[in-house]
């Protein structure tokens, strides 16, 4: 079992307070956004015997075990953040494994470097993801319905955006959705941002259900994605609820700090709220315009007091044990590689004391005996038999 030492992405959009208080630590006035967990070579977690990505690489089956190898490669599945947004971060989706493999395929076909801005593919994996709320925390999820999202459009009273909610009213569900997304992104920019503008002075006055958009716009003033995220379903978080994101859902975390775990992947393609590159036909070509409930999570009871947040996903699987004064011992022992996060009281892994922000690495069937007074966070992968 190896204890982490983890490095901290210091993002624009990160909390300068969130992952601090958490730690335990002075905040050094920068923003401190997630905290990785993993083998990403990005910035793999280091330990006693080096990156992991070196520890992996050394022995893959040891370290994996030979069913996550044979499933997954010599690779760890997963990336484990601690996430902590101070504001909006970008618009965006995920493509499936599918689109991943072909558009990775076609930017190096036709040369496009990895690092060259308008890249869209940075490998050839899925990004499915799953969040859960540590404080109270703030998102956008999937598209509303599209009457709702008329309903809150035609709210503003903005003249310029009566042809969105015209369209919202007069076609079928994606067929809406897909043209009103299209037109916004695609619209003249100095006219979006009279629009946006003006929208974001009425979100302002009205306050209520306009207040997130308010916000929004405050720190991306004049952006079309201001008006692309009314059509998103505005989701808040309590303390241990959960949200999962599949391929082609848009969203965006606006606020608050939580516990993240995603397949291994850089693929992000953005809608708005953002500097960055946005490539609107091939954004067009992954999203899905289907209007429903986000889906909040909560953990489903386990054996030996684990509560497992159930995704249909099989590179990362997040439970969460809460363990209470006089507790027992837990065998957390595993086949798979696991990583384990304490995020309250103290947690004994092993030899290793754990305090809020700790974490280890356990290899696949290494001892994971755990106890003490706190809540810990399991992360592992599925391998299913066939």
């Amino acid at each position: 079992m190896d204890r982490l030492d983890n490095t901290i992405r210091p993002y624009a959009w990160g909390s300068t307070t969130a992952i601090p208080r958490l730690l335990g630590t002075e905040p050094t006035g920068e923003p401190q956004a997630e905290m990785w967990m993993g083998a990403h070579p990005g910035a793999p977690s280091r330990t006693g015997r080096g990156t992991l990505v070196e520890v992996i690489d050394a022995d893959p089956e040891k370290e994996l075990g030979p069913d996550s190898v044979a499933r997954f490669g010599p690779r760890l599945p997963f990336l484990l953040k601690l996430l902590a947004a101070g504001g909006p971060l970008s618009l965006q989706v995920h493509p499936d494994l599918t689109q991943a493999k072909e558009g990775y395929a076609d930017e190096e076909r036709r040369g496009v470097p990895v690092t060259a801005p308008h890249r869209n593919y940075k490998d050839a994996n899925h990004k499915p993801e799953l969040v859960c709320a540590l404080t109270e925390f703030d998102g956008l999820c999937g598209f509303r319905d599209p009457l709702r999202a008329a309903e809150l459009l035609d709210g503003l009273g903005v003249d310029t955006l009566k042809p969105y909610v015209d369209l919202l009213h007069a076609h079928p569900e994606e067929a809406a959705l897909r043209e009103v997304l299209t037109a916004i992104l695609t619209a003249d920019r100095e006219e979006m941002a009279r629009t946006v503008t003006e929208a974001a002075a009425a979100c302002d006055r009205l306050g209520g259900a306009y207040a997130p958009y308010a916000d929004i716009a405050h720190h991306y003033p004049g952006d079309p994605g201001v008006i692309a995220a009314m059509l998103l379903n505005h989701v808040r978080l309590q303390p241990g609820e959960a949200l999962f994101l599949g391929a082609g859902v848009p969203h965006a975390y606006l606020d608050g700090l939580g516990v993240e775990i995603m397949a291994n992947s850089d693929n992000v393609l953005r809608c708005g709220l953002t500097p960055k590159h946005v490539d609107v036909p091939e954004l067009l070509r992954i999203v899905r315009f289907e209007a429903g409930d986000p889906g909040v999570l909560r953990p489903e009871a386990g054996p030996d007091g684990e509560e497992v947040y159930e995704t249909p996903i099989d590179e990362f699987r997040l439970s969460r044990y809460v363990l209470p004064a006089g507790g027992t011992a837990h065998d957390l022992t595993l086949t798979t590689p696991q990583i384990l996060l304490c995020t309250a009281g103290s947690v004994r892994a092993g030899e290793h004391e754990l305090s809020p922000g700790a974490s280890v690495f356990v290899p696949a069937g290494e001892n994971a005996e755990v106890s003490g007074t706190g809540t810990l966070f399991r992360a592992t992968v599925v391998v299913r038999r066939p």
